[in-house]
């Protein structure tokens, strides 16, 4: 497992619009394909140079693929990386000010001190 390529995922896609809207419509698409086309780019890298042994395991993927914040948060992902990107993806949908927000902390709510470990 990698923190650093969850982190990195959630990162890249919340900072391109195009991205959280095809990660939005077709989420096990956009992992897959970002898995292959830019999971291996080095951050603010613009020289070509590319890593090639970053992969996420099966529980990655899924929990990515099926838009799973808490499942992402037990496994060391930053819930405000997160956060970000699901309000991005979600927050038009909510009917209530701050619902989707609301959604999102009633979901971790069973989770308690310690965290699991955010670091990367």
């Amino acid at each position: 497992m990698s923190k650093y390529l969850l982190n990195k995922f959630l990162f890249t896609v919340d900072r391109d619009p195009e991205l959280v809207e095809r990660y939005r419509e077709d989420p096990a698409g956009t992992v897959t394909w970002w898995e292959a086309e830019r999971a291996g780019q080095i951050l603010n890298c613009h020289s070509g140079e590319a890593s090639t042994w970053l992969r996420f395991t099966d529980e990655e993927r899924r929990a990515l693929s099926q838009h799973d914040h808490v499942a992402l948060f037990e496994m060391g992902a930053h819930p405000f990386l997160t956060l970000t990107l699901w309000i991005a993806m979600f927050e038009r949908d909510a009917t209530e000010p701050l619902g989707m927000q609301l959604d999102y902390a009633r979901e971790l709510a069973h989770v308690t001190l310690p965290y699991p470990d955010i670091t990367t």
